[in-house]
């Protein structure tokens, strides 16, 4: 009789000591990846300052910094950490949990590091959007361009010379996409 390893269940992700790593917990396995370098922060932090900065004006929800912790599956359970993450301000808890958030957020920001597998962004995007994500910004500092997943077959591809429109999630919303990266 062939015995498995036990899952992790989001407590016990949460309660992981410290370490120089990153976790998410995917279907009970704990995924560990190194912490992302220079250009990949600095991408995560532009696009968090563009989309607090209209969100706040606009009073539309809360914008969440990297790694912070959403539970989009249970039994077994997941737990991703987008770099920005937005949630609207209907559905939104009236207290925000010490632990992880029990919902997938309406936008989803995620940058590709050098060590991410395309295999890997591409299960990161679909367990977001099967979650419940409206939509999943992929960005690629790289090539400077950004992959926009309303679902698995609405994907817009968009490079420096075009505009990021997310209007359908924060209204009013509209940037060119060069601002994420300089």
């Amino acid at each position: 009789m062939a015995v498995g390893r036990a899952l992790m269940t989001a407590e016990d992700l949460f309660n992981l000591p410290e370490d120089d790593m990153f976790h998410e917990l995917v279907k009970g396995e704990l995924i560990t990846l190194p912490p992302p370098g220079a250009k990949h922060g600095f991408v995560a932090g532009q696009a968090f300052f563009l989309i607090r900065t209209h969100v706040d004006a606009h009073e539309l929800g809360s914008v969440f910094a990297a790694e912070t912790g959403f539970k989009i599956g249970r039994n077994p359970d997941t737990v991703r950490a987008p770099d920005v993450a937005f949630v609207a301000a209907e559905r939104l808890p009236t207290e925000l949990p010490d632990g992880y958030m029990d919902l997938a957020p309406d936008l989803v920001v995620e940058v590709v590091s050098p060590s991410d597998s395309a295999r890997y962004v591409q299960e990161k995007v679909f367990d977001w959007l099967e979650a419940g994500a409206r939509v999943v910004l992929v960005v690629y500092p790289s090539r400077q361009s950004i992959a926009a997943y309303r679902s698995r077959t609405d994907v817009r591809l968009l490079g420096p010379g075009d505009a990021l429109d997310l209007n359908d999630v924060l209204p009013g919303f509209a940037s060119p996409v060069r601002s994420l990266f300089s």
